[in-house]
């Protein structure tokens, strides 16, 4: 499982010309699920995001949680992270997970997430989505449950 983390100021997520999910400050992170992750995957994501500490400090220094400040996280489903460049020049998405696994895994990052005590907004699964944010920093770091990097 992997996941792009911004910290934000604000953002939202829109379908169809409507808000669906938007957060003051907090994390937007982007969640791609790999054919072979599982609830431990999600688990292990929700707890490290929660943690991360990346948000200013008193001091400017990077030593607060998304718990730590009570900001919120905008999760947006987000295959193309297991898309695949290094041949040709249409990128494979053969190692993303099939959509019902997907979209199971996906909502239960979101529970976890919300058990860590974090308000929690979403996008639409599936969906074609207009993402749109103030990234504060800026900060944004990429995590992977397989720890590739």
């Amino acid at each position: 499982m992997r996941a792009v983390v911004q910290l934000v100021s604000k953002a939202a997520v829109t379908v169809e010309g409507k808000i669906i999910g938007q957060i003051k400050a907090g994390l937007v992170v982007l969640l791609g699920i790999n054919s072979k992750d599982t609830e431990q995957d999600a688990k292990f994501l929700a707890d490290k995001i929660a943690n991360l500490r990346i948000f200013p400090d008193e001091k400017k220094l990077m030593n607060l949680s998304v718990l730590d400040t009570r900001g919120d996280l905008l999760v947006i489903s987000q295959f193309t992270l297991f898309g695949d460049c290094r041949k040709g020049r249409r990128p494979s998405y053969s190692e993303a997970a099939p959509p019902e696994m997907a979209k199971a895994l996906y909502h239960y990052f979101i529970k976890e997430a919300e058990k860590l005590g974090i308000r929690t907004a979403t996008g639409k699964f599936q969906a074609m989505m207009e993402v749109s944010l103030i990234n504060n920093g800026p900060v944004t770091l990429i995590l992977d449950s397989k720890k590739h990097f």
